[in-house]
């Protein structure tokens, strides 16, 4: 399947790409995690052997996408490995990973990618396409971990397009702490990922084009800020599956509250912005009470 593609929101031409493809291998390199301590303003002191920390690994296995194989958005084009989906806002919502055993750095590890599902549906907002994408990740020939992402596309909001309000987010939580974000980390953490979406960088595309009123804060890079906070406070037990979902944005240089609360069969921590809407929430499963090496 090559770049040229026609864009189409014909689902049965759309669903021809269930079942596409790619591998890529990396090494998970002491470096590159030493960078995102620092990114995340922490001593860096990553090094060989250490378990890499859930949802670190989108600092890993990034894509050679060519610049001439851009969007304008700085997207990969459509039509290669994702399917031609004529609809031009792309957003991350959300999904599940289930852990069997982290990577550890030093490891040669390998990503597999398969997209797994496409749906058409329309919604207040118009047209939306959500792709589902499996990701296998293994390590010595051993499997590591599952990710499932959901993907959706969406049409740009106009001008004058109001935003729905936000759900609020829980009132009850055991733990909180503040995070702030700013261009430079966002910046940063863009570089890590290798990822060249422009509303994460680019102010004025940020507003002029997709509509929104900051920098928009990586989705990732909140489900690891928040997964981090869940195992610091489970130190004797193994993390072993978590549910993601979106909800709303998060701009920089608002602040953030990570909050979380624990009910004994789940961990739920959850990100919130000032006026207390609910932007990310992260639902995990934990093993019984054991030392975590």
């Amino acid at each position: 399947m090559d770049d040229a593609i026609p864009l189409t929101r014909d689902i049965d031409k759309l669903r021809e790409w269930i079942g596409s493809s790619r591998t890529v291998t990396d090494t998970i390199d002491a470096r590159r995690a030493r960078l995102m301590e620092a990114t995340l303003d922490r001593e860096p002191q990553a090094t060989t052997g250490d378990a890499l920390p859930p949802f670190w690994h989108y600092i890993y296995f990034n894509d050679e996408i060519p610049a001439s194989r851009l969007k304008e958005d700085g997207h990969e084009r459509l039509g290669g490995f994702l399917p031609p989906v004529d609809l031009p806002r792309r957003m991350w919502a959300g999904g599940r990973v289930e852990i069997y055993q982290p990577l550890r750095i030093g490891q040669q590890a390998t990503k597999t990618s398969t997209v797994t599902d496409i749906t058409l549906k329309s919604g207040r907002s118009g047209a939306l396409c959500f792709v589902t994408v499996e990701h296998r990740f293994e390590a010595d020939g051993e499997p590591c971990f599952t990710e499932t992402q959901n993907i959706v596309y969406r049409e740009m909001p106009s001008s004058d397009t109001i935003p729905p309000a936000g759900k609020p987010a829980p009132e009850d939580p055991q733990f909180h702490k503040l995070a702030t974000t700013d261009p430079v980390m966002l910046f940063r953490y863009s570089a890590l990922i290798f990822y060249g979406h422009r509303i994460h960088y680019d102010i004025d595309y940020t507003r002029d084009v997709e509509g929104y009123p900051g920098l928009v804060v990586h989705g990732p890079l909140s489900v690891a800020l928040l997964t981090d906070m869940a195992v610091a406070q489970n130190p004797q037990r193994r993390l072993r599956s978590f549910d993601i979902r979106a909800h709303s944005p998060i701009f920089c240089g608002d602040p953030v509250h990570l909050e979380l609360c624990d009910d004994g069969d789940a961990v739920t921590s959850w990100a919130r912005t000032e006026d207390g809407t609910l932007s990310m929430a992260v639902t995990a499963q934990f093993d019984a009470e054991q030392e975590v090496s």
